[in-house]
């Protein structure tokens, strides 16, 4: 009897190690490796070209339109994968209604995780809906979670998040002379870097009506990244790249989800917002040449170890921007909507290129 339990608890572990051999095998082959800079097609029928003297930006991580106050997450240190199907279609609702309301007021919406073809978010094309809601906008995407199998979480019942793709999207009024996706340097060690993110900036390059061009980046930086190298790789690029566009009499402007506080802002070290993902702040040395940073007292993200309690979810800044000398900051406001339909806030930034 010892030796039949033996033998067929070894099968089984021969069998989940092959079964293990494979799923790493599966994932290298169809592991996307993106070039450095690509191009990025437009779609949408936006009419104007040049920008005016005075304009508006949107920014807001809409968190694939599947974690609102409702949902927690297990790779935060929760336990849900994903929304339900009823959650997710309130929420993509709800976000693209908020975003239609503010078509007419704001120039540029410039949002994160938004998903196209996820087992996460029940397979919809997120831009498409969201796009349908801004007629006389250009669209641009920018893929930087494109994975065939996410097999994790690993328990009973299994349950695993599946196929991902989703990434950046810019909607403009104005048609950019050109769009870029540009892949950021480092990332993680093989085998975690078949199903992590592959980091990235949308690039897009705008005429003014000054007759100067400004370069719109968005932006979504690693998050998990404990000891934060991987950050700090990310910023000191964006340092020489866009230190560069500056010099060369370029208007820059970057926001997004820096999944860093702003330099000013006060941050706990040792505080713990999730498994992996330590708060920590971003290096004003690692700004490019005489930007600033530009950013609401407001937080901007909760965490997801449980459902959101306003008073009681931990909460933090980590949605902003970061302009060039060139830029006058008019006005910039955190959206403040509880968290109800993602688990971030979006942020209203006024410029002005004079």
């Amino acid at each position: 009897m010892i030796k039949i339990i033996l033998k067929v608890s070894g099968l089984l572990i021969a069998v989940c190690l092959l079964a293990f051999i494979a799923l790493l095998g599966y994932s290298t082959i169809t592991d996307e490796k993106p070039s450095k800079v690509e191009i990025i097609p437009l779609t949408g029928d936006g009419k104007v070209a040049i920008v005016p003297d005075t304009f508006k930006v949107l920014i807001w991580n809409v968190g694939y339109c599947g974690l609102g106050a409702e949902m927690d997450f297990f790779h935060d240190g929760g336990k849900t994968v994903r929304a339900s199907e009823e959650l997710s279609a309130r929420y993509r609702s709800e976000i693209a209604s908020f975003l239609a309301g503010m078509r007419d007021s704001v120039d540029f919406i410039m949002l994160q995780e938004v998903d196209r073809a996820s087992k996460r978010s029940y397979f919809i094309d997120q831009m498409q809906v969201i796009g349908n809601e801004l007629p006389g906008f250009y669209g641009a995407f920018a893929w930087n979670y494109k994975v065939s199998f996410v097999p994790v979480p690993f328990r009973i019942p299994y349950e695993p998040y599946g196929a991902t793709n989703g990434g950046l999207v810019t909607f403009s009024k104005y048609r950019p002379l050109i769009s870029y996706r540009i892949q950021y340097p480092g990332g993680f060690s093989w085998p975690t870097s078949l199903y992590m993110l592959d980091r990235c900036a949308l690039e897009q390059h705008f005429k003014l009506s000054n007759n100067r061009e400004m370069v719109l980046v968005n932006t979504h930086n690693t998050a998990y990244d404990e000891t934060g190298e991987i950050k700090r790789e990310e910023m000191q690029f964006i340092r020489e790249r866009y230190s560069k566009a500056s010099s060369g009499r370029k208007l820059v402007l970057l926001g997004g989800d820096w999944n860093q506080v702003p330099p000013d802002f006060v941050v706990n070290p040792r505080q713990k917002v999730a498994p992996g993902y330590t708060a920590q702040a971003l290096d004003a040395s690692l700004l490019p040449n005489d930007f600033v940073a530009i950013h609401d007292t407001a937080h901007t993200n909760r965490a997801l170890l449980r459902p959101y309690k306003a008073g009681e979810t931990f909460t933090t800044l980590i949605d902003y921007f970061i302009a060039s000398p060139q830029l006058k900051v008019l006005h910039v406001k955190t959206i403040n909507m509880d968290f109800r339909w993602s688990d971030h806030q979006p942020v209203l930034l006024t410029l002005s290129s004079r």
